[in-house]
């Protein structure tokens, strides 16, 4: 990424949801310097920089660009590549239907384990890089909380059975095939006490009701309340088991600490992405997705230069050339996570300007894919407001470009676009 560029006129906005910053922006590592390889690039960066601004002296004009401020962002960024340990762990080995969390396998750095949905941790869920080289704790493994013939929570299950979807539960069965819990699961005798007089007693187990024929038979909760709004047990989905039910997350979640709600898996952060270098990671609603920004090609002797990960300058226009004084001044990308069916009216994202020197500023939408659900409204003199208008269904990619102009007595000092790109999930949390 290149420093933004002293000359930009136009700020970057803030958003109604998080997007990234340059701060935030996730790409593949980079081989580290060692010390002293950090050492020669910093002084032979500095007798570059000392023969630069010999040479900048006669052109005060470019001053702006080769300060003090150059200097400490070119010495920085070799500096943050300097290994500072090159004493490391050997690679843990990820749970069969888990994840890790955490990349760095250096001494003193910690990595975490979790398990999908249906499974249960054994194991250590925190190893620490000792100064020996070696993991603390034990190497975890992920059980299957229902698995064939053995049975849910510790208590045996007679009859379980690879098949296909019915009672079903993940399972180590073959691809496309799932545990089957049999009927006598979800019936048992029940608990009997003789009374006084020869009166005799009978009771089921929590989760279980007694039928007419006197044995017990499980409560299916999921089918009694999941399907009202009112009384629904689980936020995405319910399985009975016997005597209780479990609650089921999709891909991309993880079942809070209550149970019942799913939580956003952020692969961004804890890196458990597939973005390539160069690439950057957007979390989104149960996913993530790789992006990389570009930087319209030259047309018309206009051209852009890229200054952040996520904004591109205009290049100086020549004299002659009024298509390029009529271009953007700059362009900036903006990547926005949506639930599905968000009600609305929605402020998605705010834009504005950082210095205001003209009368008044217009805004308007100019493309993009979905531009029937958006609409453009200002909130205040000098700040615009995109708006969601309707209700989106996903899983659906949506694309609009915003236009920001800048008049004084209604003559255009320029504009700023905006390309706002919507990752609608599938799910509404």
């Amino acid at each position: 990424c290149l420093p933004s560029s002293p000359l930009a006129d136009w700020g970057l906005l803030s958003t109604h949801l998080s997007h990234p910053s340059d701060r935030d922006v996730l790409v593949s590592p980079q081989e580290c310097l060692s010390p002293q390889q950090a050492l020669s690039a910093v002084r032979q960066m500095q007798k570059l920089l000392a023969a630069q601004e010999a040479r900048a002296a006669w052109a005060r004009d470019l001053q702006l660009l080769a300060g003090a401020g150059v200097r400490s962002s070119l010495v920085m960024s070799v500096l943050t590549c300097v290994c500072l340990s090159a004493e490391t762990c050997p690679q843990p080995v990820v749970p069969l239907n888990g994840r890790m969390l955490g990349r760095s396998t250096r001494v003193g750095h910690d990595v975490h384990f979790v398990c999908d949905a249906g499974f249960r941790l054994v194991g250590s869920e925190t190893r620490a890089c000792r100064h020996d080289r070696t993991w603390s704790g034990t190497q975890p493994f992920c059980r299957s909380e229902v698995e064939q013939g053995w049975g849910v929570g510790g208590s045996a299950l007679p009859g379980g059975s690879c098949t296909t979807p019915s009672r079903r539960v993940p399972s180590p069965c073959s691809p496309g095939y799932w545990v089957t819990l049999s009927n006598a699961s979800f019936s048992r005798q029940p608990r009997c006490a003789e009374g006084r007089a020869g009166s005799r007693r009978c009771s089921c187990d929590a989760g279980f009701q007694m039928r007419a024929s006197g044995v017990c038979h499980d409560v299916d909760e999921c089918q009694l309340f999941q399907s009202s709004p009112q009384t629904r047990l689980c936020l995405h989905d319910c399985l009975n088991l016997p005597g209780s039910y479990r609650c089921l997350c999709p891909p991309g979640y993880l079942l809070r600490a209550d149970r019942n709600t799913c939580e956003d898996v952020n692969e961004c952060t804890g890196k458990q992405h597939n973005c390539t270098q160069g690439d950057l990671c957007i979390n989104t609603f149960g996913g993530h997705r790789c992006v990389c920004p570009k930087c319209p090609p030259p047309r018309h002797n206009t051209s852009y230069v890229k200054t952040s990960a996520f904004q591109c300058e205009r290049n100086p226009c020549p004299m002659e050339s009024r298509a390029c004084r009529l271009a953007a001044t700059s362009i900036s990308f903006h990547y926005l996570p949506l639930q599905a069916n968000r009600t609305v009216p929605r402020v998605l994202f705010k834009m504005s300007t950082t210095r205001f020197v003209g009368d008044s500023l217009r805004f308007a939408i100019m493309g993009g894919r979905g531009q029937g659900v958006f609409a453009v409204r200002r909130s205040d003199r000098q700040m615009g407001e995109l708006v969601l208008t309707s209700p989106v269904a996903g899983p659906v990619t949506l694309e609009v470009d915003l236009e920001m102009s800048e008049f004084s007595r209604k003559v255009l000092l320029g504009k700023h676009i905006f390309k706002v790109t919507v990752f609608v999930s599938p799910y509404e949390f």
